[in-house]
């Protein structure tokens, strides 16, 4: 029982929790990170796909508009 628990949790980390967490870390960082940072993050895009994939649907992805001034 231990064993099943600690799976779901594990799984539940790695399918929800954590791409969650990267979504909110890519949205802030994505136009002012450095090439090392940048790497690290198709890295992390790289790993955590499955997720991604799970919640892409019911996010976000487009660009904020832009206030023009008139």
């Amino acid at each position: 029982m231990v064993v099943a628990l600690l799976y779901l949790i594990l799984s539940g980390c790695y399918l929800l929790v954590i791409p969650l967490a990267m979504y909110l870390y890519l949205q802030k960082r994505w136009y002012v990170a450095s090439s090392f940072e940048r790497g690290f993050m198709y890295f992390l895009v790289f790993f955590f796909f499955p997720g991604l994939l799970l919640l892409g649907p019911f996010l976000n992805f487009r660009p904020r508009r832009r206030q023009v001034e008139a």
